[in-house]
């Protein structure tokens, strides 16, 4: 079968059925938006690509001959099958919501609340496309993109969720000690390599105090990672709001000291430029912007330790 349609162009086999189904040139010209003289060419080449005459010429036009009635039955059908295929994929595009994020944020905030996203809109899927690269919105097959930055990125419209500030967390045992900014001197820090936004100098300066070197422990290549092993007790860390809310919220982990410091980034939404959103994403940006501003209550609750 691949080897005959090898032989024989699709848009010839278009011009064919329309012309057979609509009985002239003219009618499947119009329905195919191209000129009569485009689908008479078409047609032509098709017949000698086949090897045999489709249609009879005469003075009321193009009637089809005893071969290319059998031929226009079976093509027909081939046609309305890839028609109903056509449709079921957009069908299944239409529902289902394609969001690209990064692992941690993935992972420690937004796959634990997608359920509340299905009680709302039961009949959206969402799939989360889980990576730290900068995916191309208009290239792919992506539809919405969170990402954490200044909001300055190549290609996108971004819209800012919720601004983000950095702070000391801890494991809820090592936080006791920690009263003051002198106490992190004597505390091992993890370090994020992945990440040049959040540092200790960074957070000293915007913090407007007078820095300290806490001691070097581990430097791993992914927040997420980093927020595990102070879980586990081996050091502190900084961390900002979302990544670290429910950690915070169940005493998994601890705020010892009451400095927040915004170091000018944040969460931001981001869709291709230029495009309207579809009614999937705009019902995914408000239901995503309304949990960011539960997480950000949240957050403004818990006490320091």
């Amino acid at each position: 079968m691949n080897g005959n349609l090898n032989a024989v162009h699709l848009n010839g086999l278009r011009a064919v059925e329309a012309v057979a189904r609509t009985g002239s040139l003219q009618a499947a010209a119009d329905e195919l938006g191209v000129s009569a003289s485009a689908v008479s060419q078409q047609v032509n080449r098709t017949e000698k690509q086949i090897g045999r005459a489709l249609f009879r010429r005469t003075s009321r036009g193009l009637v089809p001959t005893d071969a290319g009635i059998a031929f226009f039955a079976r093509l027909s059908a081939g046609f309305r099958e890839l028609d109903a295929a056509v449709g079921r994929v957009r069908e299944a595009s239409a529902d289902t919501l394609v969001v690209s994020v990064a692992p941690a944020f993935a992972t420690k905030w937004l796959v634990p609340r997608l359920r509340f996203h299905f009680d709302r809109h039961p009949d959206v899927l969402v799939r989360v496309d889980a990576t730290g690269r900068l995916v191309d919105l208009a290239g792919s097959d992506v539809d919405v993109a969170i990402r954490m930055g200044d909001g300055h990125w190549p290609g996108v419209d971004a819209e800012l969720l919720l601004p983000q500030q950095v702070f000391v967390v801890a494991a809820a045992a090592k936080a006791e000690r920690i009263r003051t900014v002198d106490d992190l001197a004597r505390e091992t820090s993890i370090d994020d390599d992945s990440s040049r936004m959040v540092t200790w100098e960074r957070w000293f300066e915007a913090a407007g105090i007078e820095p300290v070197r806490p001691l070097q422990g581990a430097r791993l290549n992914d927040p997420l990672l980093c927020i595990d092993t102070v879980i586990a007790g081996q050091g502190i860390t900084l961390a900002w709001q979302l990544i670290c809310a429910d950690a915070l919220a169940d005493g998994r982990l601890a705020a010892p000291l009451p400095i927040k410091a915004d170091l000018g980034f944040g969460f931001y939404v981001c869709t291709a430029a230029g495009e309207r959103p579809s009614r999937k994403v705009r019902d995914f940006i408000a239901w995503i912007r309304e949990e960011m501003v539960e997480t950000a209550r949240l957050h403004a609750r818990l006490p320091a330790t």
